[in-house]
């Protein structure tokens, strides 16, 4: 039987730091190739299921600036490698 193919948009990468993530996505115009990032904490919920938020308390906090750290380094590294020709281009929606 032939695997079904998922036509769901994904990020480029993530980077994960505990329950703390980034997913870095990219984006593309006219104008050329950008990244958005999202952030998010991952936690189970009453029935043992992960699920996640955009919602961080105090304690979350310095964790999330690590994150968005090593997110930002992450992020700089793809648009040289873009500028370089480097990342496959985007297929077509």
């Amino acid at each position: 039987m032939a695997k079904k193919q998922s036509n769901k948009v994904r990020p480029v990468e993530e980077v994960r730091i505990g329950s703390i993530k980034a997913a870095i996505w990219r984006n593309e115009s006219q104008n050329g190739t950008w990244f958005n990032v999202t952030l998010q904490r991952l936690y189970r919920d009453e029935q043992g299921r992960w699920t996640s938020t955009a919602a961080f308390g105090r304690d979350h906090l310095l964790l999330l600036a690590k994150v968005a750290n090593a997110t930002h380094s992450r992020v700089l590294e793809l648009l040289a490698k873009e500028r370089a020709g480097m990342l496959p281009v985007k297929p077509a929606a």
